[in-house]
């Protein structure tokens, strides 16, 4: 697997699709989740003549995993070292769940020079449920802000069961076979910095393409932040795929690489 340093020395990996002269497609994995969580969307992209690169940034698969020191700010920068690295210039970049939030802290720190359009999947830009933005993750509000993250993930009881989802499990268990669930102290630092971020500022003053995808029974916040989100952006768009989880490239691959796929089309 190649490999190369963020500015601190910390190693990153990747691997590397297709087409070296096509459209280059960046895909950035969820909290603690690796390159394989990108199983079902290599075949088309590829097939369609892109170049696919699918990074593990620091925490992620085969990259290097320091204790502490991991935030939002510091997941934008190592984008930001993978895009000067590689000499990416026009990319794509698709980020699922806290990958889609850490596309947004690289715009933030270093603009979109070097990106043609950006899809983000099943990721609200702001977590904490306000009266200004109700499309935020289930029981996440100002009264529990700072405790909500401390000690895990909140299971908010909301989709489709686990055991209840049929092939959509299957395809999980396939895609995050390996994904070590306990959470370091480090790793819930990460989960509340991210939590508390709020990115719908940075989405308004980023004049590309973006394309929002929502899990119509996502678990962690209603489907509804995917046209909240997209409502923001000078061009954005929305899709709400039926019958799927937050993991929504996972659980429904086909119609979400359909909606994918023509959003990279219509570029």
């Amino acid at each position: 697997m190649p490999t190369l340093n963020a500015d601190d020395g910390v190693r990153l990996d990747y691997t590397e699709h297709g087409d070296p002269a096509g459209t280059t497609v960046v895909l950035l994995a969820g909290f603690k989740a690796a390159t394989a969580s990108w199983m079902y969307q290599l075949e088309p992209l590829v097939d369609a003549g892109h170049r696919v690169l699918v990074v593990d940034l620091r925490g992620h698969g085969a990259a290097e995993r320091p204790a502490t020191g991991v935030d939002m700010a510091r997941r934008g920068r190592d984008v930001r070292d993978v895009m000067e690295e590689l000499d990416l210039q026009g990319a794509i970049l698709v980020g699922g769940s806290m990958g889609g939030n850490t596309i947004w802290s690289y715009v933030a720190q270093f603009g979109a020079d070097r990106i043609a359009a950006i899809a983000i999947v099943d990721q609200t830009p702001k977590m904490l449920n306000t009266p200004d933005w109700p499309h935020g993750y289930y029981g996440y509000d100002e009264t529990n802000v700072d405790t909500y993250f401390a000690e895990k993930i909140p299971d908010t009881g909301q989709g489709t069961p686990v055991m209840r989802r049929g092939m959509r499990l299957v395809r999980l268990l396939k895609a995050l076979k390996g994904v070590d669930r306990t959470l370091t102290p480090g790793e819930l630092d990460l989960l509340g910095d991210h939590a508390r971020a709020d990115w719908r500022k940075v989405i308004a003053a980023t004049d590309v393409p973006v394309l929002f995808v929502a899990g119509a029974d996502s678990e962690l916040w209603p489907s509804t932040h995917a046209a909240a989100a997209a409502a923001l952006a000078p061009q954005g768009q929305s899709v709400v795929i039926p019958k799927d989880g937050h993991a929504a490239n996972i659980e429904q691959p086909k119609p979400f690489n359909e909606a994918l796929l023509a959003f990279i089309a219509a570029i």
